[in-house]
């Protein structure tokens, strides 16, 4: 590993969960919108995060070849995905402008598959990773400090 690797790595992360703190801020933002461009209720979003591997590398002879997915180099963002799983939330309100007209769900709004509280939930872990990839920015900071203390 190189003498940045570690920040390179941090600074992947932070880069990651800004995203994703931006992805649920906009996710609860939008937790009321009933009509999109796309037509229908706001779909929630999430983010995809997948390793970042290259190679060659040494490969440890004590750990076997199955478990070694090689050097990690950090996170990186594959895709912000809509949440089609989970169908959106029905509230009865004949008089809103977006209700059902016609059919057995006549009356009723659809509103956007975004649950607040699990979306705190997760802008808290993110905000906690953010930390914890400032604090191996600054500690590899204070190393490099210290190495240069020992050169003089």
């Amino acid at each position: 590993m190189g003498l940045y690797s570690s920040i390179n790595i941090a600074s992947s992360g932070l880069t990651a969960q800004r995203t994703r703190l931006d992805v649920i801020a906009d996710n609860i933002a939008n937790a009321g919108t009933t009509r999109t461009a796309e037509g229908g209720p706001f779909r929630r979003s999430r983010v995809v995060f997948r390793p970042r591997v290259s190679q060659p590398y040494w490969r440890s002879p004590f750990l076997p070849s199955a478990l070694d997915n090689g050097i990690g180099k950090g996170v990186r963002i594959t895709e912000i995905a809509k949440d089609m799983d989970e169908q959106p939330r029905l509230v009865y309100d004949p008089t809103h402008p977006d209700a059902i007209k016609t059919g057995p769900r006549k009356g009723y709004v659809e509103y956007p598959n975004v649950n607040v509280v699990n979306e705190m939930v997760d802008m808290i872990a993110a905000s906690r990773s953010y930390e914890a990839n400032i604090a191996v920015i600054n500690g590899s900071k204070s190393m490099f400090m210290k190495a240069l203390e020992i050169g003089r």
